[in-house]
This record gives structure tokens, sequence and C-alpha cells, in this order.
């Protein structure tokens, strides 16, 4: 059985800058100079899933979401 794979996703219409994404998941969010989020890495590696759900459903404007890969 295959695992299920995810990614992170930022919608930058939504997004405010407030930054909380990358204080609550450093291991695969930085900011830019502005305080909007830059996505390292395609995938979350498996350990981190938990990490990068607590970022997506913290963030005040709902502009992370950690979506399915379908490979």
């Amino acid at each position: 059985m295959r695992r299920a794979r995810f990614r992170l996703v930022v919608d930058p219409i939504a997004c405010d800058g407030a930054g909380v994404c990358a204080e609550l998941f450093p291991e695969m969010l930085s900011l830019d100079p502005w305080g909007y989020p830059i996505i390292h890495g395609d995938e979350v590696p498996d350990g981190l899933l938990e990490l990068a759900r607590k970022a997506t459903v913290n963030c005040p404007r709902l502009a992370l979401t950690l979506i399915k890969i379908d490979k």
C-alpha cells in the first residue's frame, strides 16, 4: 500500500504576510522581505506532516493549504 503524499500551497492573494506559518513550521517555510512565505521543498516529509497541518489550520487568513499529491 502506498503512503499518502502531501505538499504545501500558498494562496498569494489571501495571504497578508503575518508570518505565523513560518513561525510554526520553519522546517519548510521561511519569509521573504515583506513577510510572505516561501515554501522549501515539493513534498512534506512524513515526520513533518503534523507540523504542516498545524501551520495550515493556524494561518489567520487560511492562505496555506496542505494538498494531497496524486502520483
